[in-house]
């Protein structure tokens, strides 16, 4: 990586990464086609006491947004309430009442996945298609996240980078800092540290605790959405790669470091594990709860679905994952 040289490094690194073809030319699924009935059999039996964490933020006005992009938090809005039920104004017989409500939201406002139709790498899109090609006004066409939606059910992996490297980096609480770069020796420091439970290989998805989020609960948003944060390296994706991982989550607003490593680059993590590698990124995760169990039990592995609204042609959805213990 040449801090100096983003252009090349990412064509270097997407060459190195790249998996157009190696499912056809057809695919849509990418790195989810690691994901196969053994896989999600294997992830069934890890499911031990039956305890649950949802992984989701809340949905709600009060979120991280602050307008960067356009993007903006949930606004929900009542439709009926029991005031309209109360004047019997809403036209059902026999005293019935009720309420109904609407919410209008980016799908990228809070605990989403990215779609492989979400980012381009100089004009293309996943498997070499044309990012034109594959994304009109009427959404993506080919890689819409409803081709997904029955596919994020597989053996789920807490690495806790956060609470791994908070004494060695002298940190008063089990978090980075913003601005740390996490490369894959401070991933496999973490694996080693939390044992056998925290193995990662193929067809898993990967759940990576910074702390930003906690500390994001105690101190305010701040500029969580967009701003300084800790995150992958772009020197990961060969790791990812090889790995071959089905899907990577974060609980920061942007998966890789911020900062970037690179002069006047922006998200060249995401630019070449999406449209290259045709890994999903997960982004806005709260690991807090699901991290305090495994640190607690010394169990890292779980049983994880994370299913994506299906919105026909969207480039990415809010979710409500579990992790099923």
């Amino acid at each position: 990586m040449d801090p100096h040289d983003p252009a090349g490094s990412i064509a270097d690194m997407a060459d190195r990464c790249r998996n157009w073809g190696r499912w056809g030319e057809d695919d849509v699924l990418g790195t989810l086609n690691f994901i196969d009935d053994a896989k999600r059999l294997e992830a069934a039996r890890l499911v031990q006491t039956g305890r649950t964490f949802s992984l989701a933020q809340p949905f709600n006005m009060d979120g991280p947004q602050r307008g960067w992009r356009r993007r903006t938090n949930p606004v929900h809005t009542m439709l009926d309430t029991g005031t309209d039920a109360e004047y019997g104004n809403q036209g059902f017989p026999h005293g019935l009442g009720g309420a109904d409500d609407i919410i209008a939201m980016p799908l990228q406002c809070s605990t989403q996945w990215d779609g492989l139709g979400h980012i381009f790498d100089r004009g293309k899109a996943w498997n070499g298609r044309r990012a034109g090609q594959v994304v009109t006004s009427d959404g993506d066409h080919f890689t819409g996240i409803e081709t997904t939606v029955d596919q994020f059910v597989s053996r789920g992996v807490l690495l806790d980078v956060g609470r791994a490297l908070a004494e060695d980096l002298g940190c008063d609480e089990p978090e980075l800092p913003d601005g740390f770069a996490i490369t894959f020796e401070h991933i496999e420091a973490t694996m080693e540290r939390q044992g056998i439970t925290a193995s990662v290989g193929r067809g898993d998805i990967l759940l990576i605790r910074t702390g930003q989020y906690g500390r994001s609960l105690r101190e305010g948003w701040g500029t969580y959405a967009g701003g300084p944060a800790p995150g992958l390296s772009f020197t990961t994706a060969p790791w990812l790669h090889e790995r071959e991982v089905a899907a990577v989550a974060t609980d920061t607003w942007g998966f890789e470091v911020r900062p970037n490593e690179f002069e006047s680059a922006f998200q060249p993590l995401h630019q070449v594990v999406i449209p290259n590698m045709g890994l999903f990124i997960g982004e806005m995760w709260n690991l807090e709860g699901l991290a305090a169990h495994c640190a607690a039990e010394s169990r890292y592995e779980f049983l994880l679905t994370a299913a994506p609204l299906p919105i026909t042609g969207a480039v990415g959805s809010p979710l409500n994952p579990i992790a099923l213990l």
